[in-house]
Parts: C-alpha cells; structure tokens; sequence
C-alpha cells in the first residue's frame, strides 16, 4: 500500500470515529432534553389541560369539551365507549362562538359510567339539513407525565396523549 491509500484510509477512519462520538453526543442531548421536558411539564399536575383529541377523559364523573361555531345553530354531541357503543347523545343549541359542554358521566339510562377514556363526536346540523364535523378540544385534569418511547406524554387520568396536543393550561 504506497502512503496516499494510507493516508487517505486514515483519514476515513477518523472521520467514522468523529462521526460515532458526535452521535452518541447527540443521543446524550436528546437524553437530557426529554428529562428536562419531564421535569418542566411535572408543574401541569393538578392543573386544568385543554387539548386536541378526539376522546375525552370522565374524571370524578364530569368531564367538558369545548367548540367554536360560525353561527347558532343546533349541535348533537355522541359518546362512545371503549367497545364504541354510544352511551350518552346531548343536542344542544350553540351560540356564535365559544361553546362548552359538561359531560356528567351518566349513560343514557342515568347509570353512572366508570372514570376513563371515551370517544366522542361533535356534529353540526345546518340550516340545509346538511351535517358537518365541528373540530373540538377536551379539558381535563392533568394527572401525570411521562416518557414513552422518546415521546413525551400527558395523561389525564384514563386518557393518555401526547405533549404536543396541549393547547392550553390553567382554567378555561
């Protein structure tokens, strides 16, 4: 081997070595960052949480989601449990703007229903008849943080997201 190959392979191996250490560098940044959001997010226990999901959490049997409609029109409100049977409907009149509903945790025959995570639906019914989706977030008690697989999570009490669905914090 003349001395340019020599020369020219080594340098590659100490590009590779720089390249291992700024990796493991990186994956010790990204350690640290995450421990840091865990601590910082710990101050939001206890605290009221809205956020963007598509299930609300029946904690202490109540439980709100909050809406915005263009106009006052008529608004039907469906939870679903785990097994997506329906088990409470409200239809309710909204007004221009910000709406919220509370959720009692009572089923349609007045049972209470367990704490926990449930599904719901938030449909419009327009002036033509025509029924639309109208985007909503749930407010809830934030009652943990933890770290999943690298991703930072809220939960609230059987309701389990992730950080970046959080919208806002403190009351609504």
């Amino acid at each position: 081997m003349d001395s340019s190959q020599f020369t020219s392979e080594l340098v590659q191996f100490s590009s590779v070595e720089q390249q291992i250490s700024t990796n493991t560098n990186l994956t010790q940044l990204i350690q640290l960052t995450q421990a840091s959001q865990i601590e910082q997010s710990a101050s939001l226990i206890g605290k009221p949480v809205t956020v963007n999901s598509t299930q609300l959490s029946l904690q202490n049997a109540s439980s709100r989601i909050n809406f915005n409609t263009t106009t006052a029109e008529p608004v039907s409100i469906a939870v679903y449990n785990s097994a997506g049977a329906q088990v409470q409907t409200a239809t309710l009149t909204s007004t221009a703007g910000k709406n919220a509903w509370t959720w009692n945790g009572q089923n349609a025959n007045g049972s209470q229903m367990a704490d926990g995570a449930y599904t719901v639906s938030v449909t419009a019914v327009g002036v033509n008849g025509a029924a639309s989706q109208v985007p909503f977030t749930v407010t809830g008690t934030a009652t943990s943080v933890q770290n999943n697989a690298g991703t930072v999570q809220i939960q609230m009490g059987g309701l389990t997201l992730p950080f970046s669905a959080v919208q806002s914090v403190g009351s609504q």
